[in-house]
Formats: structure tokens, sequence, C-alpha cells
């Protein structure tokens, strides 16, 4: 421990973990004996309200049990990992621009709200409102592992904000999620694979925005992986955000390559238009938002929109998990 001070710091948080794992199990095993005990007694006084009060807290103990037993499952070599994620506008112009941004939005209020921190590494803002493509990095235990499964295209359908006829419009976007790779996954990348570019950084950012060529764009020539940053005023900075990334991508292809079980998720990754959406957001002529791999939907998009996905991320993982299990199984 003493000797190798970063190997001890991984440790701690890997304790720290499990900690809270196990700490989390017990509290619920608590509050279960303790519900019981107040259903029996509400029973035997004559007190409905008490019962009732308790059958409630159960209920809500159950949908945590369910969502903990998820997590214990999230055992992919990356899960646990922070990721990148990726929002890119589909064909469309403002209205597909604006939709990126509201899509981008919703993640991280989702992110904010299980206390994940959410760091801005690019952002490529539209001709009149919205984001033409965005990366974030989200930092937290298993980032990665709730994330992963929501790469793919993204189908907005509302009467439009910027149609003067008030029409109804379609619109697409796209998010893709890849693992941060630590220092213990190594990915060996080629200086002479890499073309390098600089270029102004765009978007707000005070009297530093547009005055020099800090923002850096990397394209890796073999795969044709894209990836660029400008969230720091340095081009030294951005350059080794960038090359993480990168390391990010290649990791990520890797893994697709290797767990078949994502096979059906890369068969996604095509156009950003009809017939490749994973969900549909539906505002207008009525309200739904619905998984379209899992089936699972709900009637109250404002809450999804505001961050209120975690139904969405269990199916996904839950039918991923599945679907492996399945696999394990035939082999």
């Amino acid at each position: 421990m003493w000797d190798d001070p970063a190997n001890a710091q991984k440790l701690l948080r890997e304790r720290t973990r499990l900690d809270q794992a196990i700490n989390n199990y017990r509290r619920i095993e608590r509050e279960v004996d303790e519900a019981r005990e107040l259903i029996e007694l509400g029973e035997t006084e004559g007190e409905a309200a008490i019962v009732a009060e308790a059958e409630a807290a159960l209920q809500k103990l159950r949908a945590e049990a369910a969502r903990r037993e998820l997590e214990s499952l999230l055992s992919g070599e990356a899960d646990g990992n922070d990721c990148y994620l990726e929002v890119h506008a589909g064909a469309g112009g403002t209205e597909a621009q604006d939709w990126a941004e509201m899509l981008l939005r919703m993640y991280v209020r989702w992110a904010e709200a299980h206390g994940y921190k959410v760091e801005w590494l690019e952002e490529s803002g539209g001709e009149e409102a919205g984001l033409k493509s965005a990366t974030l990095a989200i930092r937290g235990p298993d980032a990665y592992g709730w994330l992963k499964t929501e790469s793919g295209v993204h189908r907005l359908v509302r009467i439009s904000p910027f149609d003067s006829n008030a029409r109804r419009h379609t619109s697409f976007a796209s998010a893709w999620v890849y693992p941060v790779v630590d220092d213990k996954i190594e990915v060996e990348v080629n200086d002479k694979d890499l073309r390098v570019d600089t270029y102004r950084s765009s978007g707000a950012g005070g009297q530093h925005v547009n005055k020099t060529d800090s923002a850096v764009r990397i394209t890796h020539l073999p795969s044709g992986i894209v990836v660029q940053c400008q969230s720091e005023r340095s081009q030294h900075q951005n350059r080794a955000h960038a090359f993480a990334m990168l390391r990010a991508r290649l990791y990520e292809a890797e893994l697709q390559r290797r767990e078949a079980v994502t096979e059906a998720m890369n068969a996604t990754k095509t156009d950003i238009g009809w017939g490749h959406q994973i969900r549909s957001y539906v505002l207008q002529p009525y309200q739904m938002v619905k998984d379209l791999r899992t089936g699972v939907e709900t009637g109250n998009p404002g809450a999804v929109l505001d961050g209120d996905i975690d139904r969405f991320l269990a199916a996904a993982l839950a039918a991923r998990i599945k679907g492996a299990d399945a696999i394990k199984a035939d082999g």
C-alpha cells in the first residue's frame, strides 16, 4: 500500500464500492423487517393507516432491491468505469439540433440526479438553436455499465416550435456511449496512424474563445474514428483529453467485436433516421415514450426528458444480461 500509492487509491475505491453495496443490502434487509413488524402491529391494533404506510414502504424497497440486483450484474470488463457520451443531431437542421440539445440535457439531468460528475469536453452549436454535436465525460461508479445500452438513434415527434404553421415534425438524434480507459487497460495507438488538427474553439468561454487554435481534433486513419476536445484553454490539455477519448473509442470497438451480445446494438449504428431508432419520444398527438427494444413505455415524456430514464436503463440492461446468459447456455 505505502510503496504504490496509485494502486492503493484504486484499492480504496474498490473497498468503498463494496462497502456501499453491502451496507445497502443490509439496510434493505433491516427496513423490510421493520415494515413487516409495522404491518403485524397495524393489523393487531386495527390501524389501517399504519398497514398502508408499511406496504407502500415495501413497494419502494422492492423496486430498490430490483435495481440493486441489476447493479450486482454490472460485471463487464469496463462496466465500473467512467464513460464518454456523444450526442449528434440527425438530418433536419434546426429541428434535429434542438432535439439533440434536449437529449443531451436528459442525460445530464439523469447523471446529476445519481450523483455523477459531468464534464463538458466538446460542443458544436447549431446555426439557430440547439447543438450539432457535443461530448461529455460522465464520472462515477458504474457510469458506463448503466449507460452503455443508450447507444443508438432517438426519435422525437412534436409540434415544431420553429414552424409558423404549427405542424408536427419528426426529428432524430444519436447518442453513443463508450468507456473511459483506465491504466489497467492497454490500448496501443501508433503515431503514424493519427492525423491531428487544431482549430479555434467555439461557444461560450469568454475572451479566450476564437483567439487561439486551442481546440484539437484527432483522426484515427485505420478506423476512421474522429474525436475532438475544446474544453481546456491549453492546446496541450485538449490534445491529452482527445487522445484519452480516442483510446476509449478504440477499446469500445474491441469490446464490441469480442462480445457477441452487442451485435444487435452495432447494427443500429447506421443512418440517424427512420428504421434505426432505439426509442421514440412522442409529444404530439399523444404523449408517450417507448423503447423499441424492450417494449418499456411511459405516458409521462416530460419526466423522461427531465432525466427519469431508470426504467429504460434497467430493462435494456436486464435484456442484455439475459441475452448473454442465453448465448452461454447455447454454447
